[in-house]
């Protein structure tokens, strides 16, 4: 029984990887020009000389209340040093960050040509996780010391479901969310099945955006919760239709299954197993399925009604 799971494992993950494969464009053409600067090399080792140099490059980062003295004090904090020397041993060199913002950018404007590329700005934010990329019109600016690494001392106290994103390969899928918030409008539609879907629109623009990221790291899911929602989709799906979920507009189904979590909560003995925004998942399947079976750009996707997606798409859930 074990090995046939493990058969089952291998057979979900190879096509899974052949869908990914076939959703890979030519975006060699497609021109992007974008600067990256490095904020928190020019703050930390700023000087009484140079201080004025680092405000004028980034009148932006120094508002009024940020004095000289403030700037100073913060530079020579041996907690901040610290910080920025732990920052540097991962990113002193940024030239493959840098490639992967260009081909980001690249699969953006591909989709839409009217796409404004930001340029990116890198900065230390005291390991504020819940503000990791901050996508403002013309700048995304990344907070590098949010991702040291899942297994890095500084995060030692953090749940293991937000350790688990706060890696160098994460920093390239949080950048492509942030585009993505400002590309899907908000939906009005209550129903947890739209809400599902509507969250599966994002996820299906991750994964267009980003062909060469795995499923695994675009839904930010340890490799055990990953295998658990490949194998568990079905019965999942079936939770959800026998407990008349899907057309509930009960608020509380978001924290149960939308929102990021350690896992899902079925209100079971092995909800732990599971991963957190199982709806999340289960949402993207629907979106890939429609996408399947229907000849929709992906503009048209995003302006495309929820229950449109739900009905057209001849969704069923991988056994």
């Amino acid at each position: 029984m074990r090995f046939l799971f493990a058969v089952l494992m291998v057979f979900c993950l190879f096509f899974s990887c052949s869908d990914k494969k076939q959703q890979q464009i030519d975006v060699s053409k497609v021109k992007v020009d974008f600067s990256v600067k490095r904020y928190d090399v020019d703050f930390y080792n700023a000087t009484t000389e140079s201080l004025l140099k680092v405000k004028q490059k980034y009148p932006y980062l120094f508002p009024d209340a940020f004095t000289d003295s403030l700037a100073f004090a913060k530079i020579n904090d041996k907690e901040e040093q610290k910080l920025f020397a732990e920052t540097q041993k991962i990113y002193a060199d940024f030239n493959d960050e840098e490639k992967q913002f260009s081909s980001l950018f690249k699969h953006v404007k591909y989709y839409n040509p009217k796409f404004k590329v930001p340029n990116v700005v890198t900065l230390l934010s005291n390991i504020d996780y819940e503000n990791r990329v901050i996508y403002a019109d013309s700048l995304m600016l990344v907070s590098l010391d949010v991702y040291l690494g899942k297994q890095h001392q500084f995060y030692a106290d953090y749940p293991k479901y937000i350790k688990e994103n706060n890696t160098k390969k994460h920093i390239i899928v949080d950048v492509a969310s942030a585009i993505i918030e400002q590309q899907v409008q908000p939906s009005n539609k209550r129903r947890f099945i739209d809400k599902m879907i509507y969250e599966g629109k994002k996820m299906y623009l991750l994964d267009s955006y980003l062909p060469e990221v795995s499923d695994q790291e675009i839904m930010g899911y340890s490799e055990d919760k990953f295998n658990w929602a490949i194998a568990n989709e079905e019965q999942v799906w079936m939770y959800f239709i026998d407990k008349k979920l899907l057309f509930s507009t009960d608020t509380k189904l978001n924290q149960r299954f939308l929102d990021n979590a350690p896992f899902s909560k079925f209100y079971t003995d092995q909800d732990n197993l599971s991963p957190g925004k199982i709806g999340v998942w289960l949402g993207w399947q629907i979106v890939n399925s429609y996408m399947q079976h229907n000849d929709v750009s992906l503009q048209e996707l995003l302006k495309m009604d929820e229950d449109v997606i739900f009905t057209k798409s001849k969704y069923k859930p991988k056994r």
